[in-house]
């Protein structure tokens, strides 16, 4: 318990934070909740406003306090049918299941002089109190607000309702949480200021795949939270919610020094090597060895000891496990050693936030040194909305620098020859960018590499042709005696037509 200087410098005591009973929604709060407040969870139906609310309770359960669930909307039953698929049990949760009077069926009561609906609200409050006083629990979720709406049938009546259960619960020493399926056709900005924090989860449907679902805490008075939106997932055993990633509050002591590739070449053509803590952009056609060169990467840390995680947006398991057969690379080894970690990625089923939860639990749990991502492409089609892609990318890439870790890009550009279209331009958040080109020569498709920036230090300019054997990556001589190989129409200014360059 710690204390806060207020007017006059009078000292009060600061309670500890309550839990949400969500991991996630904890963080973004910097702890969870302040305790005997009033808080409002919104939304839709159907957005997991409920299953949140039972978290609350059940870790309130876990702490040996008193809880109740007041039911205006669910049956007991239907209550348990939620919790048993999500593996808990509600033993030990008071469950006050409360029909309003408007829903039974009583000839007598169309005969009364009052204002049924002022009758059956009163009545309704009433038996809310009594329920509470009788249990006297810590920890209170009232479900829902909509259905006292219908009976206050005015906003007036309303907004005093819901300011005689703020009164009613302020001297309680209890928690409570008000739940809002946002029946109204207006915002009820007069509910917001009512209560101490206001939480708003949303359910939004894109054109393919699954549904998307984030949460925003719009307000929480006192509480320094982490603003804007945080994806979160309804999974067994509740909500998955991940924090919006914000790179400034990661940071990690480490050497920059170089991370060797496992090809003398390729790491002299990069001027030594790339080094912890930058990233690189691999780019060019479809199949012309940006992943091979990854893969490169990968394999040489896991023969160090070091632990590499490869996230496939495009490929399979079973493909990038071939291919590596075929470079000579032993994938599937450090695979099963644990030593590099394959994930396949659904772009059509993947949010932003928890690929960056992903990520940042490869490097923080797994102590991941080096991260694939593969490609840029499949990331962009994860995105509900493209046009902050390349900002949740800085932040990630800002996240994964300062963590010491090595991150290789790949992106495939349209076309294999001649003038290449690039789908996204991140050129500028990148530390090093390597060119992959296929040119032709002799009647024969060859490929060729440089590094076209390296931020970090000096790197040779030169071209070189390079080959995918099955003994890796081969790299050749710098091509001094060609011209426009980038552009896919090579010009040999040389005296006698080379044979392969690259032995």
């Amino acid at each position: 318990m710690s204390t806060k200087s207020v007017g006059g410098g009078k000292k009060i005591k600061e309670l500890p934070r309550v839990s949400t009973g969500s991991d996630g929604l904890d963080d973004i709060l910097g702890g969870g909740l302040d305790p005997n407040r009033m808080y409002l969870y919104e939304g839709r139906p159907g957005t997991g406003k409920t299953t949140l609310a039972l978290q609350f309770l059940l870790r309130g359960r876990q702490a040996q306090e008193r809880v109740l669930y007041i039911s205006l909307s669910e049956t007991k039953g239907e209550l348990d049918l939620v919790a048993q698929r999500h593996g808990w049990s509600l033993e030990g949760v008071d469950i006050f299941e409360l029909v309003p009077a408007e829903t039974t069926l009583d000839p007598e009561r169309e005969l009364t002089v009052f204002h049924p609906a002022e009758m059956e609200l009163s009545e309704t409050t009433a038996v809310i109190f009594k329920e509470v006083e009788r249990i006297n629990p810590t920890r209170v979720v009232l479900d829902s607000l909509s259905e006292l709406r219908l009976l206050a049938q005015s906003p007036l009546r309303y907004r005093r309702q819901v300011l005689a259960l703020k009164h009613f619960f302020t001297n309680r020493n209890c928690t409570v949480v008000l739940l809002d399926d946002l029946s109204s056709s207006q915002d009820d900005l007069q509910l917001h200021s009512i209560a101490h924090g206001v939480v708003m989860l949303e359910q939004l449907a894109i054109d393919y795949g699954a549904e998307r679902r984030r949460l925003r805490v719009i307000k929480m008075r006192g509480i320094r939270f982490r603003g804007g939106f945080h994806d979160f997932t309804i999974e067994e055993g509740g909500l998955r919610i991940f924090p919006r990633l914000i790179a400034a509050e990661h940071h990690k002591a480490f050497l920059g020094d170089f991370t060797p590739s496992g090809n003398v070449e390729l790491d002299q053509l990069l001027g030594g090597g790339l080094e912890r803590g930058t990233n690189a952009l691999l780019i060019g056609a479809a199949g012309v060895g940006k992943s091979s060169v990854a893969l490169t990467y990968v394999i040489a840390a896991a023969e160090r000891g070091e632990h590499a995680v490869f996230f496939a947006f495009d490929e399979g398991r079973g493909t990038v496990e071939a291919r590596s057969r075929t470079l000579g690379l032993p994938l599937l080894k450090f695979v099963e050693s644990g030593h590099i970690r394959f994930q396949q990625i659904d772009p059509a089923e993947l949010s932003p936030g928890e690929f960056a939860a992903n990520v940042r639990r490869s490097v923080e749990v797994d102590n991941a040194r080096i991260v694939v991502i593969d490609s840029l492409n499949g990331y962009l089609n994860a995105m509900p909305d493209e046009r902050f892609l390349v900002l949740q990318m800085h932040e990630l890439l800002t996240y994964l620098g300062q963590q010491g870790v090595l991150t290789i890009l790949v992106l495939a550009q349209h076309g294999l020859v001649g003038p290449m279209d690039t789908p996204l331009d991140i050129s500028y958040l990148s530390d090093a960018v390597l060119m992959l080109r296929y040119f032709e020569l002799g009647g024969t498709v060859r490929r060729a590499l440089s590094v076209v920036k390296k931020r970090s230090g000096n790197h040779e300019h030169t071209i070189r042709e390079f080959r995918l054997t099955s003994e890796g990556i081969k790299l050749g001589p710098p091509l001094r005696e060609f011209s426009g190989i980038f552009s896919g129409n090579p010009h040999y200014t040389g005296t006698s037509m080379p044979e392969g360059s690259v032995g």
